[in-house]
């Protein structure tokens, strides 16, 4: 458990804008779900902001309401204005871990019709905080 938190904490460094709090939960639940877990990837929360799935006849992916451009805000399809995913540009953004657990509660259910697993979120969380 030690060796998680320390991980979470330098991946939170590498990652400025990283939330290191909930970084350090979704590492410890990786862990446990993954004994040979090493670490969050960026490549692999960018294949999953793009990853696209058929809903309704249409592909959809966290890109398709958030922007193909993490840095520029998007909008819902009810056309409310998002803020940009970047927490490059939106440095609160990941910062209330109750609303990040509920926003991905709802969005990976609405495009992957599952929850994303611990691994995902990290992933996912590191990805947009890398992008400048």
């Amino acid at each position: 458990m030690r060796n998680v938190i320390i991980l979470a904490m330098a991946l939170a460094s590498t990652y400025s804008h990283a939330a290191p709090a909930i970084l350090s939960e979704y590492a410890a639940q990786a862990k446990q779900a993954n004994p040979g877990f090493n670490g969050f990837s960026a490549e692999r929360g960018k294949a999953l902001y793009y990853r696209e799935t058929v809903q309704n006849g249409k592909n959809i992916s966290c890109a398709s309401c958030h922007s193909a451009d993490p840095r520029q805000p998007g909008k819902t399809p009810a056309f409310r204005s998002i803020e940009p995913m970047a927490t490059s540009v939106t440095p609160s953004r990941f910062s209330d871990n109750k609303k990040v657990e509920k926003w991905f509660r709802r969005n990976c259910d609405d495009v992957f019709k599952r929850e994303c697993t611990a691994l995902e979120k990290g992933d996912f969380l590191t990805y947009l905080s890398s992008v400048k």
